[in-house]
């Protein structure tokens, strides 16, 4: 008999996410309503706007030593800014395509995901962060919108002083917020260069 845990335990999709403002998600959500319109698909708007940071799979009971972990990583992080300059098309390597809105400054995002992965004892790995708007798109569906899309500048910024632990079960489903997991070092959070007047 296999005893391993896999077999006998349900298992849940982990996923640690950056979520925008209001007004970001907003945007971000008009731009999936212009290409559900000329794509004629509306399951490319239903996903919740967020920038990725880890994801894990395992059994709930570890569930309380994951988010000890993580809290350890957040109370040593300060609060920062994140900019947005524009749309591009990130190629998978089942040939489709995402259509991603980049993050003009990496940096922050890169070394949080950095101590995260440390946190764990894992290896580095190459990390780009972005919020992803559609997903999963053919050829012809990426020459239909991208040139639209790449024409207009994205800029936007908002203050990150928090990651969101998301969970669902391995079999699919929808992501349930877990909870928000606060920055504790959120007093020298770096201010928004577009949150002044002109």
């Amino acid at each position: 008999m296999n005893t391993n845990y896999e077999t006998s335990e349900a298992l849940f999709d982990y996923l640690l996410v950056v979520n925008p403002d209001v007004v970001v998600s907003k945007d971000v959500n008009r731009i999936r309503q212009f290409i559900a319109t000329s794509l004629e698909d509306a399951a490319s708007i239903t996903s919740p706007v967020y920038i990725p940071l880890f994801r894990s799979e395992f059994p709930a009971r570890f569930e309380n030593d994951f988010i000890d972990m993580v809290e350890e990583v957040a109370k040593r992080q300060s609060g920062f800014a994140i900019y947005t300059s524009r749309l591009e098309a990130v190629r998978h390597a089942d040939g489709r395509q995402s259509i991603c809105v980049n993050v003009a400054n990496p940096k922050p995002l890169v070394e949080l995901h950095k101590s995260i992965m440390q946190c764990f004892d894992l290896k580095p790995q190459a990390f780009k962060p972005g919020m992803t708007i559609a997903r999963g798109l053919d050829d012809a569906a990426i020459s239909k919108v991208l040139p639209a899309l790449t024409q207009r500048l994205f800029v936007r910024s908002f203050n990150c002083h928090c990651f969101t632990l998301l969970k669902r079960p391995v079999t699919g489903g929808k992501y349930q917020r877990v909870r928000d997991i606060v920055f504790g070092d959120i007093e020298h959070m770096t201010g928004s260069l577009f949150n002044y007047a002109a």
